[in-house]
Formats: structure tokens, C-alpha cells, sequence
């Protein structure tokens, strides 16, 4: 059985598919897409990707997370956060990047926590 491939070449190694409902704790690398009812915890240096038909109920440790559904938690992420205009989040998200579509539901705290500053935007610093 061939494995799913996204347009530009990244691999799909696990699904939660739309009707499938899964509690537990998932701890995986590459890319997860939930198109289902998840609820439990997910940790992963990849990408967490979350359908239209997501409901996802969760403490969400990831490279980067795209919400298109429902989710309700908290997001730690090393890279972006990214809510589609379709997206409801409710919850927590550190990030140090995050954005939002236009029509987002979000209803909670973001800390977006940029990396060292560069030297010209430190303060006494920069041009002149």
C-alpha cells in the first residue's frame, strides 16, 4: 500500500480519518492529519494537521500545527501555529509564529515567543 502524498512531496505516516473516533497519546514523527474525533495527547517534531472534520480535544507538542476543524487544548510549537478562516480554537498556543485567518474562533491566550532579537532591534541599537 502506497502512502498518502501532499502536492509538494510531504508524506502522510498517519491519519485519524473522518468518522474515526481516537483516545489516547500519540508520539510520532512526520506528519499526523486528524479528520476525525481525537482526544488524548500528541507529541511529534512534525506537522499536526487538522481537517475541516477535526475535533480534536488535546496537549499538542509539534513542529508546526495548521487547524482547519475544532480543537480545544493547548499547543506548544516550535515552528508556526496557522488557523484556517474555518478554524475554532479554544485553549493556550506558544508559538514563535502565529496566524490567523480572517473568520477564526479563538477564544483563549497566545504567547508568541520570538527567538533572540536580531542586534538592530535590541534597544540603543540600530540605525541612527
Amino acid at each position: 500500500m502506497s502512502e498518502p502524498i501532499l502536492d509538494h512531496g510531504v508524506v502522510i505516516n498517519s491519519l485519524i480519518g473522518a468518522g474515526t473516533v481516537f483516545k489516547g497519546d500519540l508520539v510520532l514523527t512526520g506528519l499526523l492529519r486528524i479528520d476525525g474525533d481525537f482526544s488524548g495527547a500528541i507529541k511529534t517534531p512534525g506537522k499536526v494537521l487538522i481537517g475541516k472534520t477535526g475535533r480534536v480535544s488535546s496537549q499538542i507538542t509539534a513542529g508546526s500545527v495548521v487547524i482547519g476543524g475544532a480543537v480545544k487544548g493547548n499547543i506548544i510549537a516550535a515552528g508556526k501555529v496557522h488557523i484556517l478562516s474555518s478554524g475554532i480554537f479554544i485553549g493556550s498556543i506558544t508559538s514563535p509564529r502565529l496566524e490567523l485567518e480572517e473568520g477564526v474562533i479563538f477564544h483563549g491566550v497566545c504567547r508568541v515567543n520570538h527567538r533572540e532579537e536580531p542586534e538592530t532591534l535590541k534597544p540603543g541599537k540600530g540605525p541612527n
